[in-house]
Order: C-alpha cells, then structure tokens, then sequence
C-alpha cells in the first residue's frame, strides 16, 4: 500500500463551517459545522503544502502545489492536483480512478483503477468534500483534541481513528486542525506504523468556486500513453 500512498493522500481534506453555539459540547459544534457544511459544498480551491516525513532515515520530501475539486454528486467528486518543484506531477481523481502525470517525464500517465478500494476513497470522504457527521463518526472513532494556531489561525484538533482495518493497515491515525474561524481544515496529519506521518497543509482556502469541467482533464501531450499500475477488482 504505501507506493501508492500519494494517490490515496491527493483526496484527504476536511471542509466545514458555521459558528460555535453558546455553550454546546465543543465536539458537538464540529459535527454541527460538517453538518452545515454538507448541504452547501460544491467544491473548493486552495494551496497545499505537503511533508512527507520518514523516520528511520531521518529525512522530510516537502512538496507544494494547488488542488481543486468539484462536487458532481453527495458521493461523487471530481479531483486536481498539481505539485511544482524539481519533481512536478499532474494529479486527477475522477470516480473509481485516479490518473498522475509526471512532466519530467513525458509519455506515460500511471493509473490506478481502484475497484473495491473505492470504500478508501468514501472513508476518506467523510473527512469532508460535503460529507457528514454521520459518515464521519461511522468511518473513524473521534476524539477531541487540543486548541492550536496553525498557520496563522486558531484551530481545534480532532484525532480520528480509522474503524475499518483496511483503512488502518494504512493509517493508525489521522489528525485534523479545524479552524476556529471559518470552519474548515488547515492541516492533516496522517500517522503511519512506526514514526512515519504526511503532513498536509491548506493555505488560501476558497469554498464553492466555479470550476469548469476541463479543468479536471490532465494536460499531456498527445499519444501520451497509460500504465495501468493497480488493476480495479
């Protein structure tokens, strides 16, 4: 699983918003934001800023880039990602597949046909992209974390614990910094066995943005061709 932990991490982000009541239970007041914020997302733009920290070796791979995505229906969304640096890539989540081109090198797009691995796709849906409370606490066992400033913005951490044991052979944990303000996430962390983790930032966030459709169309040369890496069962 982990060589294909990039094309899994592309679609974790966690929106939300809505106020806190007087007086409610602070883990009650993040599900009520997801909650509000389900009926309303139709998709999103922001900066991202990924670290991928590998414990043993002692070294971090720090990535940045965009990601759009563009809620076609409760349970359907299409995806984009571009990473820039030394090594750029062009990221498309649409459905049961995801597609990355890399422009380093050019000719060949790497798929990766999800099938029954879809369910990873949804859990990883009740982080957010409109899905609810429900979804979430069916998916993870949720506690309450502490209040935290990330990235310039008072925030409220959620640790998540994945309830499905695929999910869990993947992540042991996942945690989420929601912002005090606006509601939605700045910040993941996704824990791996060991001391490994993939820190995830989001910067610049604009909710419900109009998207046209191409843009979720990988921009390659023509008779660029595919690699099938994970054949959908």
């Amino acid at each position: 699983m982990r060589r294909y932990r990039f094309f899994f991490v592309l679609i974790g982000t966690l929106l939300a918003t809505g106020a806190r009541a007087p007086g409610q239970d602070p883990l009650a007041a993040v599900y009520a934001r997801i909650d509000a914020s389900a009926a309303r997302f139709r998709g999103l733009a922001a900066n991202i800023r990924r670290v991928d920290h590998m414990e043993v070796i002692h070294e971090e791979d720090v990535e940045t880039g965009t990601i759009k995505v563009k809620r076609q229906k409760p349970k359907e969304l299409l995806v984009r990602m571009d990473i820039q640096g030394t090594n750029p890539k062009q990221a498309v989540v649409n459905g049961n597949k995801v597609q990355v081109y890399y422009p380093n090198n050019p000719g060949e797009i790497q798929v990766l046909e999800l099938g029954k691995r879809k369910s990873l796709v949804d859990q990883y849906l009740a982080l957010g992209f409109g899905g609810s409370s429900s979804d979430l606490k069916a998916a993870y066992a949720v506690k309450l974390g502490g209040e935290e400033m990330v990235a310039g913005e008072a925030t409220t951490r959620l640790e998540l614990t994945p309830q499905s044991a695929e999910l869990l052979d993947q992540w042991k944990r996942i945690d989420l910094w929601i912002s005090a303000k606006g509601g939605h996430a700045v910040q993941q962390k996704l824990f791996e066995k060991g001391k490994d983790y993939v820190l995830i930032t989001y910067t610049n966030i604009e909710l419900n943005p109009t998207i046209p459709d191409s843009v979720f169309h990988l921009d390659v040369p023509k008779g660029t061709k595919k690699e099938i890496l994970l054949k959908g069962k």
